[in-house]
């Protein structure tokens, strides 16, 4: 009978204890079980935490003191009569009316899904799988007021397994901005009401640190998480400068609200050595597009610009600075660097019909056999339009007044691209006309300096053996054709895919300057996006914006990326809403215009 006892009481043990291991599993707390994939229900691999193979003997501390005094970036809300109060108020109700369309869309046809397709109504997971759009989104809908909304997707994330994605690598910058920015922003913004919210940004914080785990620890940005959990060695390698500098705000935050250095370290090993490294490079004081983060090295590419796969990294500089409470003086110092470099040789003034103060920033190649020349490339990018709304907050917070004309100017130049195109909208790459340096004051309009252009851009309109007069209407002619508008020779890639840039600076340079001129270009952009994007299901990408209006409907791609819901909309309604909504001296918003709150003085 002792025996029958004994083995009655060892079966129930082990009963209780499968029991309780299920509800950890149940309750996702899987990343820290050594399960295989036979293990699981669903047949599939997940992700474990293993043992570091790089551990870290000391953490960088927290930048100690308390947080400066860091002067206001926004300035006081304009007055507004009774008539201008009903039109603000209406063109906020149709941003909202706008969200709410495509939020229902993907609420119908792809819920818990990345995106949903526009057009077709079926859905993609881009990002992991994870409900990409909705996470995005979550702070969007609390700036909004649509509470309900809110509250049924917080509800939804206990259905997010970040132990598990079909993906064969994981984005770690994507991962980073869209979803544990997403939570962050979400639990800031709605006052630290949802414990969930930051409980599932520690989940995706856990994910992405083993990707740390290499030698120099520095990350692995393109992470094989299958190769991980066989606990094959790891090491950083080749990658997008944007990918390895973008991802200090949200780990810096999430270090924050746990206390947890560890996030902290992490990042600041990344600044320090892009602080070591910014004089090194090919053009000095700047990161090219390509690092080896293996060395890391910096100087082994030869193409430098503020646009695609460079972006965010010089867009975080004030940002961390912010975020810190001015602390931490490095990312101050790195921005005051990098931005003389790039007002010497990569903003340039441009030529166009009004001679307007109209500036771009360019791409720059590095060539010559001693990397001394420089081959300024004047393309603009809807990327690089996010530029202004940083020189305009750089320009408050680090007392640099004489850039906020600059940051005007360079907004103003995406606002053009905008307002001069036949649909409203500014396509994704473009090449435009920069004033010689020497003349930039001076940059008067003539119809012959265009075509001159326009012959140079396109050599088969050269060669031509004619009057003046003929040769003007012939190359206005050919421009017509190629729907070129004044003032531009080339549209590189003419899609427009939702992107949020411009209207960030916009929203920004209304926030710091109060001109009302700048909430007038924001509803003629949004007029002209919802017109031509909008689908019966959301709103759709445009394959290409200089199709006759006619024919525009026809361009809609089955595209809609999450940050047109993230960031897009909700600059949009922020410029029509009051200006106590998502204050610049209260919140930092971060690559996905996720409000992350600032430390308090």
């Amino acid at each position: 009978m002792a025996v029958i006892r004994r083995w009655r009481v060892a079966a129930l043990s082990i009963i209780l204890t499968l029991s309780f291991v299920y509800y950890l599993y149940q309750k996702q707390n899987v990343s820290y079980l050594p399960f295989s994939a036979s293990n699981y229900a669903d047949g599939k691999t997940h992700w474990k935490k293993l043992p570091e193979q790089n551990p870290i003997s000391s953490f960088i501390p927290f930048p100690a003191g308390a947080p400066k005094p860091i002067p206001a970036i926004q300035t006081h809300q304009p007055k507004e009569d009774a008539k201008q109060l009903e039109e603000r108020l209406k063109r906020k109700a149709a941003v909202l009316e706008s969200f709410t369309h495509s939020w229902e869309g993907y609420k119908q046809h792809a819920w818990l899904r990345d995106e949903v397709a526009p057009l077709t109504g079926k859905y993609k997971d881009t990002f992991g799988g994870w409900a990409a759009t909705l996470v995005d989104s979550l702070d969007t809908l609390w700036i909004m007021g649509m509470k309900a909304d809110f509250e049924l997707a917080v509800k939804a994330l206990g259905e997010i397994d970040f132990t598990t994605t079909d993906a064969k690598d994981i984005n770690v910058f994507e991962t980073t901005i869209r979803y544990m920015g997403g939570f962050l922003a979400a639990y800031d913004i709605s006052g630290a009401r949802y414990p969930l919210l930051l409980t599932k940004a520690i989940e995706v914080g856990e994910l992405l640190m083993c990707c740390f785990d290499t030698p120099n620890r520095m990350p692995i940005t393109r992470w094989d998480w299958k190769a991980y959990g066989t606990g094959s060695k790891q090491k950083a390698g080749n990658t997008l400068v944007s990918e390895l500098g973008s991802l200090s705000l949200e780990f810096t935050r999430l270090a924050q609200l746990t206390g947890d250095v560890k996030y902290y370290d992490a990042v600041q090993r990344i600044g320090d050595h892009f602080e070591k490294g910014q004089d090194g490079t090919k053009l000095p004081g700047m990161w090219p597009i390509s690092v080896n983060a293996g060395g890391p090295s910096f100087n082994t590419d030869t193409m430098f610009t503020l646009g695609g796969m460079s972006d965010s990294l010089y867009e975080y500089l004030p940002k961390q600075y912010l975020i810190l409470g001015g602390r931490l003086e490095q990312p101050k110092k790195m921005y005051e660097k990098f931005i003389e470099v790039a007002k010497k040789h990569m903003f340039f003034r441009i030529f166009n019909p009004k001679d307007e103060a109209l500036s771009v920033s360019g791409d720059i190649r590095v060539t010559g056999i001693d990397h001394s020349e420089l081959s300024v490339q004047p393309q603009g990018q809807h990327l690089t339009c996010f530029t202004g709304g940083m020189v305009g907050i750089a320009s408050r917070i680090f007392d640099r007044p004489n850039d906020l004309a600059l940051a005007q100017e360079l907004t103003a130049g995406c606002v053009f691209a905008y307002d001069s195109n036949p649909n409203g909208i500014a396509p994704e790459i473009f090449t435009v006309m920069p004033c010689p340096k020497e003349k930039e004051k001076d940059c008067k309009w003539k119809d012959e300096i265009w075509y001159d252009a326009l012959a140079a851009a396109h050599p088969s309109m050269s060669g031509v053996e004619e009057t003046a007069e003929a040769r003007a209407t012939r190359l206005k002619k050919s421009a017509d054709e190629m729907r070129l508008v004044p003032g531009f020779t080339y549209i590189n890639d003419k899609r427009y895919i939702l992107r949020p840039e411009a209207i960030e600076s916009v929203f920004i340079m209304y926030r710091i300057t109060g001109d009302k001129k700048w909430q007038d270009a924001a509803w003629r952009m949004f007029q002209a996006i919802e017109k031509v994007s909008r689908t019966e299901i959301a709103a759709a990408a445009i394959n290409d914006i200089t199709v006759p209006k006619e024919n525009i409907k026809e361009q809609q791609s089955d595209s809609m990326e999450s940050f047109w819901l993230a960031e897009t909309l909700k600059y949009f309604y922020l410029c029509f809403d009051d200006f106590t909504n998502v204050s610049l001296d209260e919140f930092v918003l971060n690559t996905e215009a996720h409000p992350l709150r600032r430390p308090r003085k």
